[in-house]
């Protein structure tokens, strides 16, 4: 019988072949699997769970600034504010995307979009488009060296038409919105729209937050002036978010631990005292994974705002001044032979402290779209301009004459035109005949100090014949004027103050208007210096405009408690005898109060003294249309200095009218507004006092009327008690 042979299984030979590939590449796997979680395992935890520590700093509300009444006049306004902060790795794709959204939320305006920016956007809008900017041939130079990656950067910018940069409306706004976000700090939030944020603006963007990544809603702050453009100038200007840090000074600040988006005082006292102002940033502790996402925070330091500052000026006296000075322009605007007339100067400052009560300057400016002329705050020309001022710093030249041994007090010399050789009969404008220092002071003699300062220069006046002076002469009176503060920085806590122009002629005219504040130009601040040196008996002091620091509070109506009192500070003290110092005292208090005195008509019959000094310079206009004239225009400034009450001084003063006139007679602007002025503080003051005593008379009566029920309560128990 035949047997049937049994089949066998037959698998193919390349199917063993690949199940035996199968089988390596799960072992290699396992293996891999292996080696990572036993020697690795730690390692790549330890990637994963790796976070990174980054500090930012929260800017702060500045400080405030009151006046020396501690009336409020620099505030924050708290504004609402949509801000984006920038988490680490963020790819601009993705900003641009939260951008796209967000514009649809809100208005942005455009206007700081530059042509830059659109070429930017276009190159990240259009990645291909913008790669095919570059021919292979630039790209295989930068690979042999020959041009920088950054150069094909440079040929793409180059390349994009104008056209490919048009952009819609919206468009605009989502790069508009985009600007802002690139230009923050990683984790530092970065202020997208602080003005004019509507209602309805910030709820919508309140609502749709989950869907807008880094943006949220805050509340930031901005400058407010109490009293508007009264002094905003001298106040000085903050930058805004969008300005940041001055470029010509980032270095320095980014050296302070500031942020290039900071804010900070961009001119005079905000400037000044911006590390005061500024405030302590609060410092927080970002943790974040290492995708960038903050997964913890930590406050370092609450922060807190800036320190306020009490100024040393009277808001009072200061509006009063400005409205002063604006109703006697307007008056004598109106008045023939004043075409050059547009500005004046008032500087009020306590002798003995150097505190500047009043700053105010007065200028009319014309709308070149209207042509319309406005007057306009001009308080900064108090430093930053100067002047001829005539014959108030006469009183420095007597002085000066008295320590250089030119004269002594009581010297006579006879008042009638002096006559030199080559030049034009200079003289008083009336002669006064045989006269002292202090009748030289009175009438305001040119004369006597024309014969001064011949006398300082050791020359010998002969009429009709040369006059022939020391070269060091001009040297000598500048040197002593300077003692007062003429000529010189008066070291006011301002920036950009100006010293004045010194004449560079040497001739032996020049030193005689010299004498007479007709040569060298002075600023109204040196000029309030000068005769405050004058008023205090020989204390140069510096002018300065804060009188207090105080630290911040957390109710906001609250003054904090003072952090520092700024003291007065001695420049210098005069070279000069007391006895000296006195006699010109007495000189100027005989300009205002006794008759004949050349400031008499204006104070001499007022219930309080004055000691003061006029002054008249022939000067040339220097303003801003002296463009429009082929040859120098001759006119007139009109000053006036003084100090009140005449023997126990506590304010002093200086007007300055600069351009006043055209002619040898004119208005007395200078010493209208002395006057007014004058009459303004002593009206304050009596005002102030009658009130401080009304206050103090309830104050008395209260605690009487609670005396008074205290005894009757204590009457009613005894009684009650037996």
């Amino acid at each position: 019988m035949n047997k049937k042979k049994k089949k066998k299984t037959h698998v193919p030979f390349r199917l063993n072949i690949l199940f035996f590939l199968v089988f390596v590449l799960f072992s290699a796997l396992i293996l891999r699997l292996g080696v990572v979680q036993i020697v690795y395992g730690d390692d790549y935890r330890r990637e994963i769970e790796r976070t990174e520590e980054v500090t930012v700093n929260n800017s702060v509300p500045r400080g405030k600034m009151y006046d020396r009444n501690l009336k409020l006049m620099v505030d924050n306004q708290p504004l609402d504010a949509i801000t984006y902060t920038r988490k680490q790795g963020t790819k601009q794709t993705e900003m641009v995307e939260t951008a796209e959204k967000l514009a649809k939320l809100i208005e942005k305006e455009t206007d700081k979009v530059t042509e830059r920016d659109k070429k930017d956007f276009w190159i990240l809008k259009n990645p291909k488009l913008a790669e095919k900017k570059i021919t292979d041939k630039e790209r295989k130079k930068v690979e042999e060296g020959e041009m920088e990656e950054s150069d094909l950067y440079k040929l793409q910018l180059d390349r994009i038409t104008e056209e490919e940069t048009k952009l819609s409306e919206k468009d605009l706004e989502v790069l508009a919105i985009y600007r802002e976000f690139a230009s923050g700090y990683a984790l530092t939030p970065q202020i997208v729209k602080n003005k004019k944020v509507t209602k309805e603006e910030f709820a919508k963007v309140s609502e749709n937050l989950d869907s807008l990544p880094g943006v949220d809603i805050s509340t930031d702050w901005d400058r407010f002036y109490t009293y508007n453009k009264t002094l905003k100038s001298v106040l000085g200007k903050v930058s805004s978010s969008e300005e940041g840090l001055p470029s010509e000074s980032l270095n320095y600040y980014l050296a302070r631990d500031y942020s290039r988006n900071d804010r900070v005082g961009k001119s005079y006292i905000e400037m000044q005292y911006e590390d005061i102002l500024q405030g302590q940033k609060a410092k927080v502790r970002n943790v974040t994974d290492k995708s960038g996402n903050v997964v913890d925070s930590e406050v370092i330091t609450e922060g807190s705002r800036g320190k306020d500052l009490i100024l040393t000026i009277d808001m009072d006296l200061q509006l009063a001044t400005e409205e002063i000075i604006e109703k006697q322009l307007i008056a004598k605007k109106k008045m023939g032979n004043t075409k050059f007339l547009d500005r004046a100067f008032v500087v009020m400052m306590d002798p003995d402290t150097g505190e500047v009560l009043t700053m105010a300057g007065k200028k009319y400016e014309k709308d070149p779209e209207t042509g319309k002329s406005t007057i306009e705050d001009f308080a900064l020309g108090n430093i930053t301009t100067s002047y001829t001022m005539g014959s108030a710093v006469k009183g420095a030249t007597v002085l000066t004459g008295y320590q250089q041994g030119a004269i002594q007090p009581g010297t006579y010399f006879y008042d009638t035109k002096l006559k030199i050789k080559g030049t034009k009969a200079k003289g008083s404008y009336s002669d006064f005949g045989n006269i002292n220092d202090l009748t030289a002071l009175k009438v305001s003699s040119n004369v006597y100090m024309f014969r001064t300062a011949i006398n300082i220069a050791g020359a010998h006046y002969v009429p009709n014949e040369p006059l022939n002076i020391s070269s060091g002469a001009f040297s000598t009176m500048r040197n002593s004027f300077a003692q007062f503060g003429l000529g010189v920085r008066t070291g006011i806590d301002l920036p950009n103050e100006m010293s004045g122009f010194k004449g560079s002629e040497t001739s032996p005219g020049k030193l005689l208007d010299l004498a007479i504040g007709q040569y060298d130009t002075y600023t109204p601040m040196q000029l309030v210096q000068y005769v405050s040196a004058i008023a205090n008996g020989g204390n140069r002091m510096k002018p300065h405009m804060v009188k207090e620091i105080r630290d911040p509070v957390d109710n906001n109506e609250e003054l904090g408690p003072v952090a520092e009192d700024v003291s007065p500070t001695v420049l210098n003290r005069l070279d000069m005898k007391d006895a000296w110092i006195e006699r010109v005292q007495g000189g100027f208090e005989k300009v205002a109060m006794e008759q004949g005195g050349t400031a008499y008509t204006y104070f001499g019959k007022k219930s309080y003294t004055v000691a003061a000094k006029t002054g008249t310079a022939e000067a040339f206009y220097d303003g801003p249309n002296r463009m429009n004239y082929s040859e120098p225009q001759e006119t007139m400034n009109i000053t006036l200095v003084g100090y009140a009450p005449a023997k126990n001084p506590e304010v002093a003063f200086a007007v300055v009218v600069p351009w006043a006139y055209q002619g040898h007679t004119g208005h007395s602007m200078s010493k209208e507004i002395g006057e007014e002025i004058m009459d303004t503080y002593f009206e304050l003051k009596k005002e102030r006092a009658k009130k401080e005593n009304t206050e103090t008379s309830t104050d008395l009566k209260v605690e009487n009327g609670k005396d008074v029920q205290k005894d009757q309560a204590e009457v009613r128990k005894s009684q009650e008690n037996e």
